[in-house]
């Protein structure tokens, strides 16, 4: 049996399939399931500040909804206040003192300061790293990109220096050049980086014409954009690359290591496949490697990244006009 473990932000993990934030990992029941399975590690579902300020709203128009009653209601509850990431909080201390793999905590927050002081108390809980996930939905067409950029930027700066534990940053596609963000940010104390996140995306119900919240779930094969950047950025960036999106089985994440992953994330392949799936996955890349003779992931790390691939065009726009040089191009 080869030897499946990595290490990942100076993390040791068991092997590089790591059970991303999700539902599944909103619960100690799931979280245990998952370690037993034989997940890495696990990314504790996210701590999102738009929630804890939607829940804050409710909370106070529930709070004062009588209060023209009568003069003596605004009296009747005086000291309560919501209890902001409190509750969130817990549950991550619950799951890491639970947990016999490593954890890490998710967060998502809107303000500068808010995304400093959440990081902070997430550290607190124990958790063995912080993964940072950057994406929002421009509504304004007055701020340039870089705008945005130097934001994130400064927040990863921050929260490095605020905090004892690794910080990773969990990107979206959408930048003109990722290469060089992920370099700033590398450069601003990122350890990590997982490649790419996937967003729900908003559909519109037409004969209700409203709109609708489809869970778009990854299919099999999505892991492609990932696959192309860790390519790139293998053996150019310091950090640990992390892949993620359309990783379903365990040949995919051969594929992804092959590429330079130093572990992937997985999350709808457990959706569909049950979370007893992720143990198949692990069989998969165990069987793979003695089947080629590889008894460390190391060995094979990177092994056809543009660096030392002897194809490095694959990785570039050449690749298209490759394809579209074949006699037939759909392989039919």
């Amino acid at each position: 049996m080869a030897n499946l473990g990595t290490t990942y932000m100076g993390v040791e993990l068991r092997n590089p399939i790591v059970a991303a934030a999700s539902s599944l990992t909103s619960s100690l029941d799931t979280i245990q399931q998952l370690e037993r399975v034989g997940a890495g590690a696990i990314v504790i579902n996210s701590l999102f500040e738009e929630e804890i300020e939607l829940e804050r709203m409710q909370f106070e128009e529930d709070l004062t909804a009588f209060d023209n009653l009568h003069p003596e209601m605004i009296r009747v509850f005086p000291e309560l206040e919501h209890g902001g990431p409190k509750e969130h909080l817990l549950y991550v201390k619950k799951a890491k003192r639970r947990a016999g793999i490593p954890v890490f905590a998710s967060l998502n927050a809107v303000h500068r300061e808010t995304w400093i002081d959440y990081a902070i108390q997430l550290a607190d809980t124990g958790v063995d790293g912080l993964e940072l996930n950057f994406y929002a939905t421009p509504t304004e067409f007055g701020v340039e990109a870089a705008t945005i950029e130097a934001e994130q930027v400064a927040i990863v700066r921050e929260v490095a220096q605020a905090v004892s534990i690794p910080v990773s940053v969990k990107l979206s596609a959408f930048y003109t050049n990722p290469l060089h963000v992920i370099h700033r940010l590398k450069e601003a104390g990122a350890a990590g980086f997982v490649l790419f996140n996937r967003f729900f995306q908003p559909d519109i119900d037409p004969e209700r014409e409203e709109p609708a919240f489809p869970l778009n779930l990854s299919e099999e094969g999505d892991y492609g954009l990932s696959l192309r950047f860790t390519g790139l950025l293998y053996g150019r960036l310091t950090g640990d690359i992390c892949c993620n999106t359309g990783v379903f089985t365990g040949l995919d994440v051969v594929k992804l290591i092959l590429a330079g992953a130093t572990c992937v994330q997985v999350a709808s392949t457990l959706y569909k496949n049950q979370i007893v799936h992720l143990g198949t996955m692990v069989d998969e890349l165990d069987d793979w490697m003695d089947r080629k003779g590889y008894g460390e992931l190391a060995e094979f790390r990177g092994k056809l990244s543009q660096e030392q691939s002897h194809d490095p065009w694959a990785y570039t726009r050449a690749q298209y006009v490759r394809l579209l040089l074949r006699p037939d191009p759909l392989g039919g």
